[in-house]
């Protein structure tokens, strides 16, 4: 199993991104898929979950301004991320639990600077 994370880069204080995750390989059901967050120096963190059945979770830090959603027919995850602050700087990195097992994607860089 793959997972591919794109739609990263770098926006301004105030801006929006939208980030996409498809996952792909021997694929029976993914259950939750997530979005973590890791800055310089700090350790990984949730920054938003969803379950198969569409259930959300967010981090206290991103609630109100991020969403999560996916779309089971392609096995697929977003991140839409919107009032984007500094603090939101970090590499994002997309997981879904399959069986059982948590699969991880590289990561993407978003960096928020004016």
């Amino acid at each position: 199993v793959q997972l591919q994370a794109s739609g990263g880069g770098l926006v301004q204080p105030g801006g929006s991104l939208r980030l996409s995750c498809a996952a792909s390989g021997s694929i029976f059901s993914i259950n939750d898929m997530g979005w973590y967050r890791q800055a310089p120096g700090n350790e990984r963190e949730l920054a938003a979950i969803i379950t198969k059945g569409g259930s959300t979770n967010y981090a206290d830090s991103v609630k109100g301004r991020f969403a999560i959603s996916r779309l089971n027919a392609k096995n697929t995850v977003y991140l839409q991320m919107n009032s984007l602050k500094p603090e939101d700087t970090a590499v994002y990195y997309c997981n879904a639990e399959i069986r059982g097992v948590h699969y991880w994607g590289k990561g993407t860089q978003v960096t928020v600077s004016s």
